[in-house]
């Protein structure tokens, strides 16, 4: 009888089913192919040097496991395994671990079989994503447990790395957490600057509302009550509630559920691991903070021949 590890190092095929039945929020790799192959251009540059005087190019095999060296929750495995495959698609890429699942230290959560030339050129690109990510996954993670009893959701925000957008949101996800809009494309937001530069919030919505199409979404950040009964009496879709205090939060949500139950409320501003329940509290929707991204660590891996 193969072997379940065998079976997958002879069939690449089924990593990918096994692996992307876990990570359903990761992108096409149509989507993901151009950029994968940009960073792995960056790092062999004219070529590796050292692999590439060790070794003739696939004639040799080896395998290699990928290692935890501090507790965490993994994500970007499914992305690892595409490193891999794009310098040479005869390389098994078999998962330890699901996308999401937290790790102690020490865990083999993946090893891979395949041409030792390709194994070491893609080392750095593949675990330098996957470091990345899972480090994002792992405070996100923190985030959404201390709110997890609550009706209230987490959401990121714009502030990514440039280039990195698409996976870093991906792994917020991962971590439990709900993407804000993707790009300026996604949805309106008139923030602070807008609406000064427009002549306040009456006269943003009023013209934003002629140019936007149907079905899209006006979310408002405000930062006063009189500012969020402005958003009220002009029929904001979204009201951010940006950097209140937790008392003005809270006159702010009763308002707006007395007077309109169809608006929906976001918090964001100075959101940290020792605030945000004392911000979900207060009878929001959502709570918007870049923190698991802009503050998170790498989580540490390595992979050993």
């Amino acid at each position: 009888m193969i072997s379940y590890l065998s079976a997958i190092f002879q069939f690449p095929h089924i990593l990918h089913t096994l692996v992307m039945t876990n990570s359903t929020a990761l992108p096409p790799f149509i989507v993901l192919d151009k950029m994968l192959s940009a960073w792995l251009l960056e790092d062999i540059g004219r070529g590796d040097r050292t692999t590439q005087s060790l070794f003739v190019a696939d004639t040799i095999e080896g395998q290699a496991e990928w290692i935890v060296k501090a507790p965490g929750v993994i994500a970007g495995l499914p992305v690892a395994a595409r490193v891999f495959h794009l310098l040479n698609e005869k390389v098994s890429f078999a998962p330890f671990a699901v996308e999401g699942q937290y790790c102690e230290r020490g865990l083999v959560v993946a090893r891979m079989h395949g041409s030792m030339d390709a194994l070491l050129m893609g080392e750095r690109v593949a675990l330098n994503l996957v470091m990345r990510l899972s480090g994002i996954a792992t405070l996100t993670r923190q985030y959404v447990e201390q709110i997890a009893d609550l009706p209230v959701k987490l959401v990121d925000t714009r502030k990514t790395t440039p280039g990195l957008r698409i996976l870093e949101k991906y792994a917020t996800q991962i971590g439990g957490a709900v993407n804000h809009r993707m790009g300026l494309d996604d949805a309106v937001m008139l923030k602070d600057n807008h609406i000064a530069a427009a002549g306040g919030i009456g006269a943003a919505i009023k013209k934003v509302r002629h140019q936007i199409p149907y079905p899209l979404n006006i979310e408002i950040e405000t930062e006063s009550l009189d500012q969020v009964k402005e958003a009220l009496l002009h029929k904001a879709d979204i009201i951010m509630l940006d950097n209140m205090p937790i008392e003005m939060m809270k006159k702010a949500v009763q308002m707006i559920r007395q007077q309109d139950n169809r608006v929906k409320i976001e918090a964001s501003g100075n959101i940290t691991l020792e605030t945000i329940r004392m911000v979900a509290e207060t009878g929001i929707d959502y709570i918007s903070t870049s923190a698991p991204i802009t503050q998170s660590k790498w989580l540490d891996l390595s992979m050993k021949m």
